[in-house]
């Protein structure tokens, strides 16, 4: 009997301890397995704080996404890697879109979602100018954007709307890369004024270097800015991806309509490591204040033809492209129901 009782209890042991491992495998597999998704987004920029919000929150893991994100550090070189492959979506102007079909894409780069709905770039003045008129620029250097690109076309688009001649009435130095005109500004007293995104307009304010006098978000009036895009291929070939990327960022979106800058702030703070919670702050708010996120990602037929005629004032357009060879509404109107 002493026998028996010690063999019964050996196999209890052996069973409750090979049934550890058989549980924990069991768990692994039916943990959900990631897609592989690379964007490539065309700046790093608190200015496209839904997308972060979406990232540090889980969204796109929750939607089965594992993704990868690239900055491209302009348009030109984000639209390179999504038609080489490099890059499964791109997020651009929605100009570089255009630009490729003009060019004879055979197989299109097609926008799906709209992120943002104003220009994100402000204008910065050496000295305070409570008091400031575009007119102001008159017969005065600044610092401006590459051709062609969207902060450049918005810049010359307010400046006609409000009587002046880009090429005429003043000098707009435009050899400048992105994303150095900042540095360029503060070491060089040469210009009046530089167009700057965030956070280089508020470093340039903090630095004591240069004051923001002027949103072109605001005194552009709405713009399709920003959005996401893919190859026409990618999209037949992955609409299941396309549509789970677009309901991840409609929660960012989401997310961005109904929290306070400071709650904002915090949660894409892990982004922007290298800025003070404050300065994030500040620059979240001043993005929040004008409205520049959309509420749903849906990408309107008056916002491409804006955008059309922007780029034809630009002289940048060489024929009008049809909405519908560009644009399809089709993920984001599905993303907004659910």
């Amino acid at each position: 009997m002493k026998n028996k009782k010690w063999i019964s209890l050996a196999a209890a042991v052996v069973l409750a301890v090979t049934a550890l491992p058989m549980g924990v495998s069991a768990a692994k597999k039916e943990e959900p397995k990631l897609t592989k998704v690379t964007l490539n987004e065309v700046a790093h920029s608190i200015f496209y704080a839904p997308q972060y919000v979406a990232i540090e929150e889980g969204y796109f893991k929750d939607e089965g996404l594992d993704l990868t994100l690239v900055t491209g550090f302009g348009a030109d070189k984000t639209m390179t890697a999504v038609i080489s492959g490099e890059a499964d979506i791109g997020f651009m102007g929605a100009e570089a879109s255009v630009y490729a079909y003009q060019e004879g894409a055979t197989d299109p780069v097609v926008n799906f979602a709209q992120l943002t709905q104003r220009a994100g770039n402000f204008l910065v003045a050496r000295e305070k100018m409570p008091d400031f008129k575009w007119e102001d620029l008159k017969d005065k250097k600044v610092l401006g954007g590459r051709k062609g690109g969207m902060p450049e076309m918005v810049f010359e688009y307010i400046l006609r709307k409000n009587g002046l001649d880009p090429q005429k009435d003043m000098v707009i130095d435009q050899s400048i890369d992105f994303g150095s005109t900042a540095a360029a500004f503060s070491g060089d007293t040469s210009s009046d004024f530089t167009v700057e995104f965030e956070p280089s307009a508020t470093a340039l304010e903090k630095e004591g270097a240069g004051y923001v006098v002027a949103s072109l978000g605001v005194d552009s009036g709405y713009v399709p800015y920003t959005s996401y895009s893919a190859k026409t291929s990618y999209m037949e070939k992955n609409p299941e991806i396309i549509q789970k990327f677009t309901d991840a960022l409609q929660k960012g979106m989401e997310y961005v309509q109904t929290h306070t800058p400071e709650e904002i702030a915090r949660v894409i703070a892990p982004q922007f490591a290298e800025t003070d919670l404050d300065t994030v702050t500040t620059i979240v708010k001043r993005y929040y204040d004008q409205d520049t996120w959309k509420s749903n990602l849906i990408f309107e037929k008056e916002s491409f033809e804006l955008l059309e005629d922007i780029l034809e004032d630009a002289g940048e357009l060489k024929e009008r492209v049809p909405y519908e060879n560009l644009v399809t509404t089709e993920y984001a109107a599905k993303a907004v129901e659910k």
